[in-house]
């Protein structure tokens, strides 16, 4: 049982939905059919309107017609009797006259006739024409009362033909007469096509009293019953009773008809009726169709909306793009230069305060050359005249131009002035365009100047490279000379152990000392390219400034001079590159060496300043030396610069240190500074702005914890080890196959890097302990060879590998670790550090 109900219950639910739904269905279909009901009705309005209006139209081209001819007639007849003719004469010019009517319009349209002094001389006299008064017609009186105008009837019964009949009179201004046509209302015809007069539509032409003039109707009713049918739509006109779209009246036939009127000027009436079965046709499948439209119309709506948004969107963009470069000019002229004419788009105040909006070119260019700088004028006027815009067009120069002082107000101010064509143009014309330009020709001076600048700069820079390259061709012959000479007097002293190892201990200095020189050559070419990158770490600044001085202690005491060195810092522990930063103090405190004397001093101090933010720390590298002049001091960073003083030339160096040191400085976000003065010594003063390794630092757990300094390896054995060593350059695979003999080392030779790749290819597993390997080598390089090394399908493909090679760079060491190299070592090879990388990967291997 509640199942039952349940169900019931359902189905109860269900029907109220489906009467809701056809409740909704039934409103909207009723709104629906108004609304089409609505719009056909409307829209049928429109078109009976345009239609009454077109036959109207036609109705007054036929009594147009009628008019002129009248008006023709009356005046001859006033020319017949202005030049004094005899009664003779007017009644053959008369009959001439009616001829000519005939021939015009046809035999039978119109029956013409003339009243002269009361008589009536008619083309087709009657017997009651002596009798007739013709004085108490409606139409003599309406043309006398006209005076000279032509005027029309109403539809009135002819007193000849008893017939419907208008007359069109006109009185004449030369005499006592008035010239007159009956027009017989049959002669009006109307041309009436499917599209325009449907079945069962009707058209009426009526005069003002509802007479029916002309007619095509339907309608089953006599004379009588059409002229009271017609008098009342007539009285329900002028009552506006008719005047909305929905308003209609009921026929003979009991059918309601929509009405469609337009009044003449002379009063008559052309009337479209339709009925209502005709216009509501299209109902009778309305609502059959009624969802499919509904569809239909909000997919058009939505489609429609989407456009016209669209549309707008766009015509809105286009019109900001045009007033955008509206705005760019501040006068736009179009010129014809063909016509010498100009018409103003947008004038200047200046120009619109003189000239119309349109004139003589000649004019435009006159006022315009007021305000041209007068050195512009002459080149002004030949550049924008009519000959010269004509030679362009004809020679397909869209767009020619140039760049004038022009003044406004009391100043010159740069404009660009353009000629500019086009085919979308009209012929012969060309727009003028006017356009203020002061800060790009200021931006272009000052880059002109720049450039100016730029190019002295450079010829002084050459200058300085050349006068650089001298002094460094002087700086680097003197320890190659060195190394020559001390080399042959080694071979010739072979003999004297003592003398021969003297010759080799200086041989070994002046190496050193031109490695220096090739390093800061090197140095100061990749900071020009900018290839220069930090390694930041975290580093102990006390230990690595002490480690940095170490050196120099011993120099000191060498060279009897002072040398004190001072850090004071409470945040010892920083994030910084310490080669950069040894870099920097060994080039400041190298140099206060180099230009003092035995007996002077040099002291280095480090401190760390008190400062809100990141803590600051300040380096001063002083000496009591010879100083420099006041004229240097200015040029002491720039690169290639050296001081040519006697005494500065003494010390040898390439003068790129300086230049070096002001570059690392600034890469670490740093200031140097200098104070000197000849014989009393140099002071340099660095600030450098640091990360601390702080209590407060993210991730940080205090100093004691911070990475300490790298401990130095303890010198490794290679005594038994087999080596592959790849080099194609003879001197060095000496070199380097002696140096690792005297250690023990076994070694094999492959002299390019296949060569080494096949050697090792070819070997027992683990046979070789580490690969030495050159990088730049014929046949294949050693990157290459490494990544073919690796690849190999071996237990030992993962030997230790060593480069040894020229390429000193940093981006050098990622190309050959990327090739899985595991060391780098730099050429010229300071063996004790070879023998340390091998010992070091050799031991990690094992």
């Amino acid at each position: 049982m509640r199942r039952k109900k349940a169900r019931w219950k359902r189905v109860l639910h269900d029907m109220r939905l489906n009467l809701a739904g056809l409740l909704i269905l039934v409103v909207m279909a009723s709104a629906g059919g108004l609304l089409l009901r609505t719009a056909l009705l409307r829209n049928s309005q429109s078109m009976g309107i345009a239609l009454s209006s077109n036959y109207a139209a036609e109705a007054s081209n036929n009594l147009s017609i009628f008019e002129t001819l009248l008006s023709f007639g009356t005046a001859s007849l006033d020319k017949q009797v202005r030049d004094g003719s005899s009664p003779e004469e007017l009644l053959e010019w008369m009959d001439l006259y009616f001829q000519q009517l005939g021939a015009v319009l046809g035999q039978g349209v119109v029956d013409p006739y003339l009243v002269l002094n009361g008589e009536i001389l008619a083309a087709n006299p009657w017997e009651g024409d002596d009798t007739y008064d013709v004085y108490s017609t409606e139409w003599y009186q309406k043309a006398v009362a006209a005076d000279g105008e032509a005027i029309f009837t109403n539809v009135y019964t002819d007193a000849i033909f008893q017939k419907p009949v208008i007359t069109a009179a006109q009185k004449s201004s030369a005499a006592e007469a008035v010239l007159a046509f009956d027009v017989f209302p049959e002669n009006f015809a109307f041309r009436f096509t499917d599209q325009e007069i449907s079945a069962g539509d009707s058209f009426f032409l009526c005069d003002g009293e509802g007479t029916v003039i002309f007619c095509h109707t339907d309608l089953d009713v006599d004379d009588d019953g059409m002229h009271r049918y017609l008098g009342e739509l007539i009285q329900q006109i002028e009552n506006g009773d008719l005047a909305a779209y929905d308003d209609f009246i009921t026929d003979s036939n009991g059918e309601h008809r929509a009405v469609y009127y337009t009044v003449m000027d002379n009063g008559w009436y052309s009337i479209v009726t339709s009925p209502y079965s005709n216009i509501l046709s299209s109902m009778n499948w309305f609502y059959l169709a009624f969802a499919a439209i509904i569809a239909l119309f909000l997919l058009m709506v939505a489609a429609m909306t989407w456009r016209d948004v669209r549309i707008n969107a766009r015509m809105e963009r286009t019109n900001e793009t045009v007033r955008v470069l509206g705005n760019f000019y501040y006068a736009l002229y179009r010129v014809d230069y063909g016509q010498g004419t100009y018409e103003t788009i947008k004038g200047s105040d200046y120009v619109r305060a003189r000239l119309p909006e349109t004139g003589s070119y000649e004019d435009l260019q006159r006022v315009i050359g007021e305000v041209i700088q007068p050195e512009a004028y002459d080149e002004y006027m030949r550049s924008f005249s009519r000959e010269s815009i004509q030679s362009l067009v004809s020679r397909r120069v869209r767009d020619f131009g140039g760049e004038f002082l022009r003044r406004f107000g009391e100043e010159y101010r740069w404009v660009s002035v353009r000629v500019l064509f086009d085919e979308s143009l009209a012929p012969e014309e060309v727009v003028l365009s006017f356009r203020e330009v002061e800060e790009e020709k200021q931006g272009q001076l000052r880059e002109r100047k720049l450039l100016q600048d730029a190019l002295e700069l450079a010829r002084q820079n050459e200058a300085a490279k050349q006068s650089f390259f001298s002094s460094m061709s002087h700086d680097m012959r003197t320890p190659l000379n060195a190394i020559i000479g001390l080399s042959q007097l080694a071979a010739q002293h072979a003999g004297d152990p003592a003398q021969t190892a003297e010759y080799l201990e200086k041989i070994h200095y002046s190496s050193k000392q031109l490695l220096e020189l090739i390093n800061d050559i090197l140095d100061m070419s990749r900071m020009e390219q900018g290839k220069v990158i930090l390694n930041n770490q975290w580093i102990d600044l006390k230990a690595c400034v002490e480690n940095c001085m170490d050196a120099f202690h011993f120099q000191a005491e060498r060279e009897d001079k002072t040398l004190s060195v001072s850090v004071q810092v409470r945040d010892s522990w920083v994030l910084a590159d310490p080669f950069r930063i040894g870099q920097v103090i060994n080039n400041l405190v190298s140099n206060a060496m180099k230009f003092t004397s035995p007996g002077d001093s040099v002291s280095v101090s480090l401190t760390q300043l008190e400062s809100p933010g990141a803590p600051q720390y300040k380096l001063v590298v002083s000496d009591s030396g010879m100083g420099m002049e006041a004229d240097f001091l200015p040029h002491l960073f720039e690169p290639y610069s050296r001081e040519m003083r006697f005494e500065a030339r003494k010390v040898t160096g390439t003068g790129l240190g300086m230049p070096i040191t002001k570059n690392l400085i600034t890469q670490m976000n740093g200031e140097i500074r200098v104070e000197s003065e000849p014989g009393k010594g140099t002071t340099f003063t660095i600030i450098l702005p640091f990360t601390a390794a702080r209590e407060e630092a993210p991730g940080y757990d205090g100093p004691e914890e911070a990475p300490a300094p790298a401990e130095q390896p303890e010198p490794v054995s290679l005594e038994g080890l087999r080596v592959l060593l790849a080099e194609d350059n003879e001197v060095n695979m000496e070199i380097t196959t002696e140096l690792l003999d005297m250690n023990g080392v076994q070694v094999t030779q492959a002299w390019n890097g296949r060569e080494a790749m096949e050697i090792f290819r070819d070997s027992e597993p683990f046979f070789f302990d580490a690969i030495l390997m050159d990088m730049q080598m014929p046949e294949m390089d050693g990157c290459e060879s490494a990544r073919r090394i690796r690849a190999m399908h071996r237990p030992d493909a993962d030997i230790p590998i060593i480069a040894v090679t020229a390429n000193a760079f940093a981006e050098d060491v990622a190309a050959t670790t990327a090739a899985g190299i595991n060391a780098h070592v730099s050429k010229p090879i300071d063996f004790s550090l070879l023998c340390q990388t091998l010992g070091k990967w050799i031991r990690k291997d094992r």
